[in-house]
């Protein structure tokens, strides 16, 4: 059993993460709205707040998982002052405490997705593509990763893992054989979804098989694109002209032709065989 600390507990992903993890885990959770988890302690703040942060100190906690944030419509302001700078203040928090293993929700946002001209370097999006965001909330993500980074070079020991998440989906979400690819302005966001007790179950895996020391990115999506029609055609449909500069051959081979626009051979091998 692990002390687990997350963020965001009101939120769509972290009330089932944490009502997931109660059974078996000590979970307290931090959000700025009351929530009530069966198993689960409650501790309303902000985790950008010193103040909340100081009112975790009695709450013992070996894995940190940090959900909470502004989402893609914030502001520059907002983005920058609350996800950047408060994720910030909450990782200085956890190191200073002796606390080893934190999981981040980073988004595919930190390429540049949310973009509706946004054009990947490569297919399969790989887990480290560097961030072409002119979204302040994709680079928000990005500069949370660099956070992480950060903190991995000054803090022995730390192992910290940045899940780039798709478009979360819920368990009721039209289904993948009715779906209208031609709607998809943002198409490399849209392609990249996942649903929600994926994203649980992968969190779950990750705090249940720790890694060891070290920073790390992974793409966090479904194994195929969210499309009745299969990948390259539906990338053509959408991109036009401005796919000619895309190699697509990866889907045009057996057993490819619906897969995802993100790689997850990563993932895959650290956390997916034990979902």
């Amino acid at each position: 059993m692990a002390a687990v600390l997350i963020t965001g507990t009101s939120g769509f992903v972290g009330s089932r993460l944490a009502a997931a993890l109660a059974p078996a885990h000590q979970v307290t959770g931090l959000s700025r709205q009351p929530v009530a988890i069966d198993g689960v302690t409650s501790v309303l703040g902000d985790f950008a707040d010193p103040r909340s942060l100081g009112d975790l100190d009695d709450h013992p906690v070996d894995v940190l998982v940090h959900l909470a944030g502004v989402t893609g419509a914030a502001s520059e302001e907002d983005a920058m002052t609350v996800n950047v700078v408060g994720t910030r203040r909450l990782l200085r928090w956890a190191v200073d405490r002796g606390i080893r293993r934190i999981i981040l929700a980073s988004s595919i946002a930190a390429v540049g997705c949310l973009s509706t001209t946004f054009v990947p370097r490569q297919l399969p999006i790989p887990d480290d593509h560097p961030c072409d965001s002119s979204n302040v909330y994709g680079v928000s993500k990005a500069m949370i990763e660099q956070l992480a980074d950060y903190f991995y070079r000054v803090t022995p020991g730390l192992e910290i893992l940045s899940f780039r998440i798709g478009a979360v989906l819920p368990v009721d979400a039209v289904p993948v054989d009715q779906v209208d690819v031609r709607s998809f302005g943002q198409p490399f966001c849209q392609l990249g979804a996942v649903e929600v007790d994926e994203v649980v179950r992968s969190f779950a895996a990750a705090i249940d098989n720790p890694l060891g020391p070290g920073v790390r990115r992974m793409n966090l999506v479904a194994e195929q694109a969210r499309s009745p029609i299969t990948t390259a055609d539906a990338i053509r449909l959408l991109l036009g002209d401005r796919a000619a500069g895309l190699d697509l051959s990866y889907y045009e081979t057996a057993g490819h032709e619906r897969a995802g626009v993100y790689a997850v051979d990563r993932i895959r091998r650290a956390y997916w065989p034990a979902t």
